[in-house]
């Protein structure tokens, strides 16, 4: 018995002495350690996916987040769709989320199918999630926070300034999608909530699928069932231009007290023409630096938790006359 045990303490020694060895060999392969990442070298990939790509806002957007992402050593990749294109991309956020990214700033996109990619599969593989320019109430997607205007404010200071220019009575036309996603309901809030205290203006909702074609349609039969309305607010940019172009066949464009947000393909070449009254000019570029930014305070933990209220870029007025 007691040569057995010294047997066993030998082996044990040589099996000891063994995997010291390997693991020595391991840790000097090459002859040093692994380097700790270099200054500048990438360290977290992000993606910014949005359905409006090539367009002036949105461009602005992505322009923004990727000086910023460069200067903080970021990965970031830009995905897109055109066309309000809802399919593909939610499709894209599904990728994003299957690919372990360290991060997803979106455009926000208020739909159940958006919801429960955020709240769900993004939450369950512990991705945060940033809304850029458009928000979804954060109770219903989890999202981490949001980086872009107070479209309620926005709202009101565009009826401020349609009251400085129209004055205390007159029609007003409200032009916007049916499905309302949450920034049109904030805008509007901010509008009727100027608006309720003047009793000799009326609000004329117009309520529109969010196609070209059918913008033209809901703005003829505007036109035919009010045809003196005083003012038209595309509470959707992107309803502006079919909006105007059926406007301008009926009549001159002049009479008209027009307005909308500068998110839309057309809306500041439509100012820069003389054919909107005023545009509110939002912080694009600011959005997508803000949110790259956050997002990497959140990463490592610096900036826990963020505002669930989200951060607010600032707002301006442009009007036409003040165009070069």
């Amino acid at each position: 018995m007691r040569k057995i045990g010294v047997m066993v303490c030998c082996i044990v020694v040589v099996l000891c002495h063994l995997t010291f060895l390997s693991a020595k060999r391991i840790m000097v392969a090459d002859g040093q350690f692994p380097e700790a990442l270099s200054e500048g070298q990438d360290r977290y990939r992000i993606v910014l996916i949005t359905q409006d790509m090539q367009t002036p806002f949105w461009d602005k957007v992505a322009k923004g987040a990727k000086k910023q992402a460069e200067e903080l050593g970021i990965s970031i990749e830009i995905w897109g769709t055109y066309g309000k294109n809802q399919e593909d991309f939610l499709k894209n956020i599904d990728v994003a989320i299957q690919s372990k990214v360290d991060g997803i700033i979106i455009q926000g996109l208020d739909i159940p199918e958006l919801k429960e990619l955020t709240k769900v599969k993004a939450s369950f593989h512990g991705i945060p999630i940033i809304t850029v320019a458009n928000d979804v109430p954060m109770v219903e997607s989890l999202r981490r926070t949001y980086v872009g205007s107070n479209q309620y404010e926005a709202g009101k200071m565009i009826a401020r300034e349609l009251l400085h220019e129209m004055g205390r009575e007159g029609k007003i036309v409200l032009m916007y999608d049916q499905s309302q996603e949450f920034y049109q309901r904030e805008r509007m809030k901010g509008i009727r909530d100027v608006l309720k205290y003047y009793h000799n203006i009326e609000m004329i909702d117009a309520e529109t699928v969010d196609s070209r074609e059918q913008v033209i349609i809901t703005t003829q039969d505007v036109l035919n069932k009010v045809p003196d309305a005083d003012s038209f607010i595309a509470i959707n940019a992107n309803h502006l231009g079919p909006m105007l172009a059926e406007i301008s066949k009926r009549s001159q464009v002049e009479p008209y007290h027009i307005y909308s947000f500068d998110d839309g393909p057309e809306s500041l070449a439509l100012l820069a023409q003389g054919k909107v009254d005023g545009i509110i000019e939002q912080e694009p570029e600011k959005m997508g630096e803000w949110s790259v930014r956050l997002l990497k305070e959140w990463l490592e933990g610096e900036t826990v938790p963020l505002e669930k209220d989200g951060y607010f870029t600032k707002l301006n007025t442009l009007k036409s006359e003040n165009q070069p």
